[in-house]
């Protein structure tokens, strides 16, 4: 209760808003922000861009343009997406794991 009212009264004071947002701890916290901001946004793309590249990805896309014949069908369709959703999985693993080893350098 006693905060809310001293935010509201610090709020109210544009002159003391003024000299916090001119601080150098409050600086600092934007810049970490928008440096956190930009690397997950760029995280987020390279992520974007990896999924799009991956055979699973091609492979859901080439086999939903078939219709299955048979259960029998899809269930070979299944396991061939499967067998690509895990043969992805583990190429993923071993490039984090080269480039964790690279960064322990």
């Amino acid at each position: 209760m006693i905060l809310r009212y001293l935010f509201s009264a610090l709020i109210k004071k544009s002159d003391a808003v003024e000299k916090l947002a001119e601080s150098r701890p409050m600086r600092r916290a934007a810049q970490l922000t928008a440096y956190a901001a930009i690397k997950a946004q760029l995280f987020g793309k390279d992520a974007v861009t990896k999924v799009l590249k991956s055979n699973t990805v091609r492979q859901i896309r080439q086999e939903t343009f078939e219709l299955p014949r048979s259960v029998d069908d899809m269930g070979r369709k299944a396991g061939r997406l499967k067998d690509s959703l895990v043969r992805d999985v583990k190429d993923g693993v071993n490039v984090a794991s080269k480039q964790i080893k690279r960064k322990g350098r």
